[in-house]
């Protein structure tokens, strides 16, 4: 029995959050888009996911000492302040990064395979080379795409191999964002790519955004829609969300409500990621793993004829059009940006790639789908 038992309050959305840090104290779950200083009087423990703006208002008259934050980024904390006050922080950086890469293979492989056309000869960049955009690049280049792009400026002052925006927007077929919200600064990504940069994308090409919504210019991307039926566009994250422009979203191929890294894995890895982190500040063992937590997925084993193709063993995994439609209905909705949470509060649990194992007579034909991301049955 724990000798010290701590107040904790935890954003409400945070998947599996009684079965890892029930043991750690009393738990108050609360809504993280309207968390107020007020409900952390006496608190010890914050955990929160990227609505919760975590600033010097909000927690200067608290007593907390740790605060955890069940996302990769950190542009809704105010670090500095953390730092200063004495507050330990962790995030859970990478957490969800396979479930980005595995959102992005299904959108682009459905939006292909409706003008017949084959990944392994596109032009792919990614702007963005982070935990999310090298997986994605190394993922890409094991099952054989053509070649692919890389920008990511603040790394390309350390290494080689990256190229400019300008030259990547001209020469890529398909443009994945993955940047992080920068607003200041030499790197900033705020409205990174405004009219002027969209109008460098080639015939047909497709762009895609998971990453931060602010990273587009959502009404110069609007303007350019407009102008350009040819571009196929895929956002997951919009610049004002919860909000989501209804005419913007009516004009691009696949819209979804912010849940491209929505996967049970990466959901519970990234709760998991915290409780290890909190072991770590109390100085204690972590006495479990990961794989505790999860159950076992709905399908598991899947035994392949010749004929079988990559995009019927993805859809069985993620159909994106699933999450497009639930978005849609909700457009013309007084309440939208409260339904577009709603979307994220209650999603399903998507599993990811490596859960689903694979057998075939042939052998041979399941090295491109161990490449994607499946498992050898």
């Amino acid at each position: 029995m724990r000798k010290n038992k701590f107040s904790i309050v935890a954003d409400e959305n945070i998947p599996y959050l009684q079965q890892m840090f029930a043991e750690y104290g009393d738990i108050t779950t609360v809504n993280g888009r309207t968390l107020e200083a007020a409900q952390l009087q006496g608190v010890d423990i914050l955990l929160v996911r990227s609505v919760t703006k975590v600033t010097e208002q909000l927690l200067a008259q608290s007593s907390i000492r740790f605060v955890g934050s069940a996302t990769i980024g950190t542009d809704h904390i105010d670090l500095a302040f953390l730092k200063r006050a004495g507050v330990v922080f962790s995030n859970a950086p990478g957490c969800n990064a396979d479930a980005v890469v595995e959102y992005d293979l299904c959108c682009i492989s459905h939006l292909l395979a409706q003008s017949n056309e084959d990944l392994i000869d596109k032009t792919i960049a990614i702007i963005g080379v982070g935990n999310v955009g090298q997986r994605l690049a190394d993922r890409l280049a094991a099952i054989g795409v053509k070649k692919v792009l890389l920008n990511d400026p603040p790394r390309a002052q350390q290494e080689s191999g990256f190229d400019s925006l300008d030259y990547v927007l001209e020469h890529a077929d398909i443009i994945a964002v993955h940047t992080p919200l920068i607003k200041t600064g030499p790197f900033s990504s705020h409205h990174l790519l405004k009219l002027a940069e969209l109008s460098r994308l080639k015939p047909n090409a497709i762009l895609l955004n998971a990453g931060r919504g602010a990273t587009i210019k959502e009404a110069d991307l609007l303007t350019f829609l407009s102008q350009r039926t040819d571009v196929r566009v895929v956002l997951d994250v919009w610049e004002h969300e919860p909000q989501v422009d209804p005419q913007l979203a009516k004009r691009v191929a696949i819209a979804t409500p912010h849940i491209a890294g929505y996967s049970l894995e990466g959901r519970v890895r990234g709760t998991f990621m915290l409780k290890a982190a909190l072991s770590r500040f109390l100085e204690e063992p972590l006495d479990c793993q990961l794989n505790d937590f999860l159950p076992v997925p709905e399908i598991a084993n899947v035994h392949l004829n010749p004929a079988f193709t990559p995009l019927s063993m993805m859809s069985l995994v993620y159909d994106p059009y699933r999450d497009d439609r639930a978005l849609r209905v909700t457009l013309d909705r007084p309440n939208q940006a409260a339904a577009f949470d709603l979307l994220r509060k209650n999603y399903r649990s998507r599993r990811e790639f490596s859960t689903l194992a694979l057998t075939s007579e042939q052998p041979d034909n399941l090295r491109h789908m161990f490449n994607l991301g499946f498992s050898q049955g």
